[in-house]
């Protein structure tokens, strides 16, 4: 069976599917390329307000195939460097992305799928969810972004411990360190997800597009820098509709409904 990215759509939430079953959700070409075509079409749908990214049945992805991978290693390099260019595309446009994007993590996020999980705003876990970045048991070195993203997010030492050890780090761990946003009893992480999506949606859109753009830049900018981009952002949010519509509400007690 030929892996997909299934796409559905609850209320004003976009729900990507990885699925992938014969290879517990493994990761590929073809699924980079449809996420992208995905949050390309999403970008400026009104109807859409947050997306969830979820796995197949009870695991989220297993990172990239090892089958494809041992094949790959008799053909030009090229076919890898432009496998790993379209995970990366996929990962920068999750960034890009001006909606809230969510990982909705059962059973293992690993290798890649740890570094999809990384490059989305939030991630929504169940207890006894693991994630592992195992590349080094197998004589590889991490893509997608990962070793990126758990350099800017955690100590060291523990960056190293779970790349070059390849060892398995639990949820309840992630969240306690402050990567993993919330904790769900098993089977319920794409519920919980859902909850924090249609949440997002009753926020406004263009509040949450700055705050995003405000955060992913916020670890390359200097303060000065930085001042001037919140100025910026304030000023037109604070001209936007949207404001003339929360800030009456707010002082009137009533619940705001943006456009």
């Amino acid at each position: 069976m030929t892996a997909t990215l299934q796409q559905s759509r609850q209320g004003r939430v976009l729900i990507l599917t990885i699925a992938n079953a014969a290879h517990r959700n493994a990761l590929g070409p073809e699924i980079y390329a449809e996420g992208i075509r995905a949050l390309s079409h999403a970008r400026n749908n009104k109807d859409i307000g947050s997306v969830v990214i979820v796995g197949e049945g009870t695991i989220f992805s297993a990172g990239g195939n090892i089958q494809r991978l041992q094949a790959n290693r008799q053909l030009s390099l090229t076919v890898q460097e432009e496998s790993i260019d379209g995970l990366h595309a996929w990962i920068e446009t999750i960034g890009t992305y001006p909606k809230p994007v969510i990982a909705a993590i059962e059973g293992a996020a690993a290798g890649a799928g740890f570094s999809l999980a990384l490059a989305c705003d939030f991630i929504v876990a169940a207890s006894d969810a693991i994630f592992v970045m195992a590349y080094s048991n197998i004589a590889l070195s991490p893509d997608g972004g990962g070793s990126w993203r758990l350099t800017h997010a955690l100590p060291r030492q523990l960056v190293n411990e779970l790349l070059m050890c390849g060892e398995r780090i639990g949820a309840q761990r992630l969240h306690d360190l402050g990567v993993v946003n919330q904790i769900t009893p098993a089977g319920s992480a794409l519920g919980a997800a859902l909850e924090l999506a249609d949440r997002l949606c009753g926020r406004a859109a263009n509040a949450l597009t700055s705050i995003k753009a405000l955060v992913n830049q916020a670890g390359h900018n200097a303060l000065t820098d930085h001042l001037k981009l919140e100025r910026d952002h304030f000023v037109a949010n604070l001209h936007h509709a949207n404001a003339g519509t929360g800030i009456p509400a707010f002082l009137s007690r009533q619940h705001p409904r943006y456009e």
